[in-house]
């Protein structure tokens, strides 16, 4: 476990919030509930990019703007973790199975294939990481 996942394991215990050790959808109040709440903070932080967008658009010092994509992605990321340890999701197993995915985008000649906002496309080797996360959160419930 890296140490940002204990990090987010500590942060969830000091401040009461769930941790399960297995996958569950056991949180302390329904799932749904848990997942409407954490939609709504996910949200009120991507609105968090308007003020950034709005410095950069101002003429702010690009430290002052790197810093505060820096704390929106970094709140972003924290976010993430937490849900995750509240599931017991193990965070780092499920990264790393995703990130491999994403290699598996590439296309044909071994280049990444992108669409007109520079979002990666997928390419003929691609596989989706989600039977690979089942397979893996199947293995940790036996």
């Amino acid at each position: 476990m890296s140490e940002f996942s204990q990090d987010i394991k500590k942060f969830n215990g000091i401040y009461k919030l769930p941790v399960n050790t297995l996958p569950s959808l056991e949180v302390g109040v329904p799932a749904a509930e848990r997942m409407t709440a954490f939609k709504d903070i996910l949200m009120e932080e991507i609105h968090e990019i308007d003020d950034i967008i709005a410095a950069q658009n101002a003429g702010e010092d690009p430290l002052k703007v790197l810093t505060m994509l820096a704390d929106l992605l970094g709140d972003i990321q924290v976010y993430c973790a937490s849900e995750m340890a509240k599931f017991g999701l193990p965070q780092d197993q499920i990264l790393s199975i995703i990130m491999q995915s994403n290699f598996s985008k590439l296309g044909a000649d071994g280049l990444p294939i992108y669409d007109e906002r520079g979002k990666v496309l997928k390419g003929p080797g691609y596989w989706k990481p989600e039977p690979k996360i089942e397979e893996l959160l199947t293995s940790l419930t036996k």
